[in-house]
């Protein structure tokens, strides 16, 4: 019940933490405090997008979480966002998390990361992960980020019921970028994946491609992935992670599965959602590594004219340790 509640809520929650999406008023202390207070019983949003573009205006800096270490916070009596910088590496893989150990029960957090800060010392105010509830309780985890560029990354905590209690941060490091002599994989590893949102540009885009025929609409997800390996994932250890998950049950049986160079597969993809695929290359890919594609197709009926065809992309991302899925359907009316 506690759960429904939780989203039921999501789609209520106050301007003031929407203001983001463009054209809301600038809210004052007092609306904001409302707002997250209110977000507690359904999800901590994410710190609202300031004026500035520097998500870092919106939050309470504390100092510096080392990789591979951990730093303790007291928040006040009134909601919050309590920021942290973090260093690391291009491609380096983290989890990031409030422990159950170090923080006070009852105390319920948002984790979020931005960044890289750019030359103008700003974090942005794209996100590249965010959790709620998966960690101990109500405490936050984010079980798995790859970070695309080297530089200082911004880990928020937000928080409400704060009074009095204390939290526990932690990062860690668990991808082959910690290791000093990866071992190759063992035979038959399969990947675990994660997904992250994609970003407000490529969901903009996306958007704008399903806005053009009813009878024809997209679906992109990325999914991290950790490799504590030497070597490369292969790409049939990303398909058979997609194809594991259930939503995806209906093109297991393809006979006719292809595995297509990006040209080939630029030109299978309708024509409205083509600016997606440079986009996301830029966005994911490394600018070096060989992106590798293997494409699922199905068709059904579901009675007179209602015709259905559907095609899965799994795109491989060998050194950003990524897997991006693009799926786009059609159907007649």
């Amino acid at each position: 019940m506690h759960r429904n509640r939780k989203h039921a809520a999501l789609w209520m929650l106050p301007l003031a933490l929407l203001s983001a999406c463009g054209g809301a008023p600038e809210s004052d202390a007092t609306s904001e405090d409302t707002a997250l207070e209110e977000s507690h019983r359904s999800l901590i949003a994410a710190p609202p997008a300031p004026p500035s573009g520097n998500i870092a205006d919106s939050t309470m800096l504390q100092g510096v979480l080392p990789v591979d270490g951990a730093v303790a916070g007291y928040p006040g009596p009134l909601p919050g966002y309590y920021g942290y910088t973090l260093q690391t590496t291009a491609g380096a893989q983290l989890q990031l998390e409030v422990t159950h150990l170090g923080s006070s029960m009852y105390l319920d957090t948002g984790l979020f990361l931005y960044g890289p800060k750019d030359a103008n010392g700003s974090y942005g105010t794209q996100l590249h992960a965010q959790d709620d509830d998966s960690g101990y309780g109500t405490l936050s985890k984010v079980k798995l980020v790859t970070v695309p560029k080297a530089g200082e990354y911004l880990v928020v905590v937000g928080f409400v019921n704060g009074a009095e209690k204390q939290f526990r941060l932690q990062s860690s490091c668990i991808g082959g970028t910690c290791l000093s002599n990866p071992q190759p994989a063992p035979t038959g590893y399969a990947l675990t994946l994660q997904e992250q949102p994609v970003t407000a540009e490529l969901q903009s885009t996306l958007d704008t491609g399903n806005a053009q025929y009813e009878m024809m609409t997209s679906y992109l997800r990325r999914l991290d992935y950790a490799w504590p390996f030497s070597g490369e994932a292969s790409l049939q250890q990303a398909t058979a992670a997609v194809l594991a998950q259930g939503r995806y049950i209906g093109y297991r049986n393809d006979p006719t599965t292809l595995e297509l160079t990006l040209p080939e597969m630029n030109s299978a993809m309708y024509w409205q959602f083509q600016p997606l695929l440079p986009l996301i290359l830029s966005t994911y890919g490394d600018g070096m590594e060989t992106v590798r594609v293997k494409r699922y197709s199905r068709t059904f009926s579901t009675g007179p004219n209602g015709d259905n065809w559907r095609s899965l992309y799994i795109m491989l991302f060998p050194r950003s340790y990524k897997v991006v899925v693009y799926e786009q359907t059609a159907h007649e009316i």
